[in-house]
């Protein structure tokens, strides 16, 4: 085990928005084995971190991180599909990439989303009109309780708009090891999307990803230069009396219907119109192209850019009465709270 453990290990570049934080104990696990053999004798208080693409350590973290970097790619065939069997630690966007490369096309809307494969069913990763839950076959998780792996289906993932079963009630009570992703071989390009209808009708895969990908950069800041989590905040989805009255006073406001009936608002939308693009809080910024997106500009600490992600709450919540929720994990010394839970 010692090989995998360390004490205090810093964190800053496991998480992507670069903060200066520490664990008091990690374990970096890429064999089933390992993790049965933590699993024997958990910690009492972990959080289990994929890429660090949606974790924001406000300080150095007093419990264990569990890191599972499992690898591999296998692909099978049937007459309809490509079926995928991904390890968790794999990255998602060379996944996407590996995909194009060996003409099995259908995650090109999912191009540039940070992080790794085994937190995109946690989310339900989605981009430009697909999410994670339209191309899972299945989930593989590792149950903390039995030492074994489960096999989830994609009906018993309870997937919904950046929500799943892993966020609640197995939350914490495993690890996921492995997705299973099927990719129809007769290829449709979803293109009802802003940006992506102007490609005509009949685009190419390579298209369709390369049009994603320039969208995707001119609207977000890579985290290598500029530290950032991608969108900070979820959209917001109001009922149909509330989006009602709202359009009445807005009628520019974009919207999107659900299937439930109520409507799904552009959070991205309603912080620019609060003018709240640049605004910043210590070295903590609202980035100025993108209004969806908090950056660590200049060295912030985790409590710059949970001020600035309350400013950015409250403002919007004064103007429009409605709720914005955060899509980023904050992590404290003990663990991970809300943010209306931290001091």
């Amino acid at each position: 085990m010692k090989s995998m453990h360390h004490q205090n290990y810093p964190l800053d570049n496991r998480n992507s928005f670069a903060l200066a934080a520490t664990a008091k104990d990690i374990y970096l696990l890429n064999s089933l084995q390992q993790l049965q053999q933590l699993a024997t004798s958990l910690p009492e208080h972990f959080y289990i971190l994929g890429g660090g693409s949606n974790t924001l350590f406000i300080e150095d973290y007093q419990g264990t991180v569990i890191c599972p970097e499992f690898k591999g790619i296998a692909v099978t065939e049937t007459d309809a599909d490509y079926k995928l069997h991904v390890a968790s630690g794999e990255n998602w966007h060379q996944l996407v990439q590996h995909c194009l490369a060996n003409n099995m096309p259908g995650l090109e809307n999912l191009a540039l989303i940070p992080g790794n494969c085994g937190a995109a069913p946690i989310q339900n990763i989605g981009a430009y009109g697909v999410e994670f839950a339209d191309i899972c076959d299945y989930v593989d998780w590792f149950e903390f309780s039995s030492h074994k792996v489960r096999r989830l289906s994609k009906a018993e993932c309870l997937f919904a708009y950046r929500d799943s079963i892993f966020k609640n009630s197995l939350k914490n009570k495993g690890v996921i090891c492995a997705v299973g992703i099927s990719l129809k071989k007769q290829w449709l390009p979803v293109l009802k999307y802003q940006g992506l209808n102007t490609l005509g009708e009949k685009p190419t895969p390579k298209q369709v990803f390369d049009k994603v990908i320039a969208i995707r950069q001119s609207k977000l800041p890579d985290p290598d230069i500029l530290p950032n989590a991608g969108s900070f905040f979820k959209n917001p989805i109001v009922d149909k009396a509330s989006y009602q009255a709202l359009v009445k006073q807005y009628p520019m406001m974009p919207a999107y219907p659900q299937v439930n009936g109520k409507m799904k608002l552009a959070a991205g939308w309603l912080i620019d119109q609060c003018q709240l693009k640049g605004a910043s809080v210590g070295g903590a910024a609202v980035h100025k192209l993108q209004a969806l997106v908090l950056i660590n500009e200049n060295n912030a600490s985790g409590q710059d850019i949970i001020a600035l992600a309350r400013l950015v709450k409250q403002t919007v919540k004064n103007k429009f009465q409605v709720n914005i929720e955060p899509e980023v994990r904050f992590i404290t010394h003990c663990g991970e709270q809300q943010i209306e839970d931290i001091g």
